[in-house]
């Protein structure tokens, strides 16, 4: 099955992009999200189960994502302007934040409906039609949440693949609901309201929890590890640069990434000869990684004998107060008049000292091992996306 889902979302993918899938897969969830509803809601009249009636309600408020979906995915394919130079994908992330909006307001209505169901009990009765109904939803379930998954993994889609966990869940649900009617119908145990609830809590807490994705892709979120992996080996790559550090990536949406990063370079090279390169490494970043990058140059004399011992030291000094600790961009300068050691001091997350305190005991070694004539002027960098790897 899912060999056949994964032809059919490729083919969609070749002939009209992430566009076409996400308006396709919209346009198919809407459609069988309203037909399952019609399924649970006619099984839930036949029984008197408000808990039914609740899951029916649940695949109402999926037809209603769809919908605002497929909207989000119309007007995030709109091509950048004057006034959004970077596009609309991010529509993308809105539309998946008022998907989250209808999901905790069905729910919330809904557990409303199942706290009147327990105070004042109604007998259910299930049925050979009513249990061959929710077997079928059941099924139709699994196989809508394959889809959505497939679809998800193809265009990378955040919003699709929320859809498909949303659909895993509901089956989920629909079998919890087909078991506690089962029980009630047979022991005549008042249980309906109670599942009903429970799952009114359920549907509210994946809402919230799609709110929560919804902001961190909104606000900016920390590409994953697997992405910095990619580019730290792309850059490796490469042994005519010294180094590089303080990574920043953007994300205006699943398929428009921006980034910037420090490329060290020898100084002796011409600017022609660094320019070049950076040229390469930026290309190989957007035909490999779909990113576009930009380099800033940091030229390191690499030649100098005096600069390179003066290095070693202070890698040393550096390892002697916390073997973690990490600099860049180093750099001995003459300011006025002064010979000044520059650099940039790498702090993981945990560290617990403060940038003072660091300072501090970093110059006394320095002008006790190095030289007291040698003003230090360090730049203290807490957020490196680098730090992990």
């Amino acid at each position: 099955m899912d060999k056949r889902i994964s032809n059919y979302i490729e083919k969609i993918n070749a002939d009209g992009g992430r566009t076409k899938v996400g308006i396709t897969t919209s346009v198919i969830g809407l459609l069988s999200n309203f037909i399952l509803f019609l399924i649970k809601f006619f099984a839930g009249i036949l029984s008197g189960s408000v808990s039914i009636i609740t899951d029916s309600m649940n695949n109402l408020g999926d037809s209603a994502s769809s919908l605002v979906s497929l909207f989000g995915f119309h007007l995030a394919a709109k091509p950048a302007d004057k006034e959004h130079p970077y596009g609309h994908e991010r529509f993308e992330y809105i539309s998946g934040l008022l998907i989250a909006v209808i999901i905790i307001f069905v729910g919330f209505q809904f557990f409303l409906t199942s706290i009147e169901q327990i105070l004042n009990p109604t007998p259910i009765a299930i049925s050979g039609i009513v249990s061959l109904l929710l077997v079928v939803s059941i099924i139709a379930k699994l196989f809508q949440g394959r889809f959505f998954s497939v679809a998800s993994k193809t265009i990378c889609s955040t919003t699709l693949d929320s859809v498909a966990k949303d659909s895993f869940n509901d089956t989920w649900i629909t079998i919890l609901v087909l078991i506690s009617a089962i029980v009630e119908s047979i022991s005549g145990w008042h249980i309906d309201g109670y599942v009903g609830g429970l799952l009114s809590i359920w549907i509210v807490y994946g809402g919230v929890q799609a709110i929560l994705e919804s902001f961190d892709e909104l606000l900016g979120a920390r590409p994953s590890i697997e992405e910095l992996r990619q580019m730290k080996e792309l850059l490796d790559q490469y042994d005519e640069i010294v180094g590089y550090h303080d990574l920043l990536v953007h994300n205006y949406g699943p398929s428009r990434t921006f980034a910037t990063i420090h490329i060290e370079i020898d100084d002796s090279w011409s600017l022609t000869r660094s320019h070049r390169l950076i040229d390469k490494i930026e290309e190989e970043f957007a035909n490999q990684l779909d990113v576009e990058l930009v380099c800033h140059v940091d030229p390191i004399a690499i030649q100098s004998e005096k600069d390179t011992a003066i290095q070693r030291q202070l890698k040393a000094i550096i390892k002697s107060v916390d073997r973690e600790l990490r600099f860049h961009d180093f750099k001995v300068e003459l300011i006025e008049l002064q010979p000044t050691i520059l650099f940039d001091l790498v702090i993981p997350s945990h560290f617990t000292q403060t940038n003072q305190e660091l300072e501090n005991e970093i110059i006394v070694q320095i002008h006790e091992q190095i030289g007291r004539n040698y003003n230090v002027n360090i730049v203290f960098d807490r957020l490196d996306l680098l730090e992990e790897l």
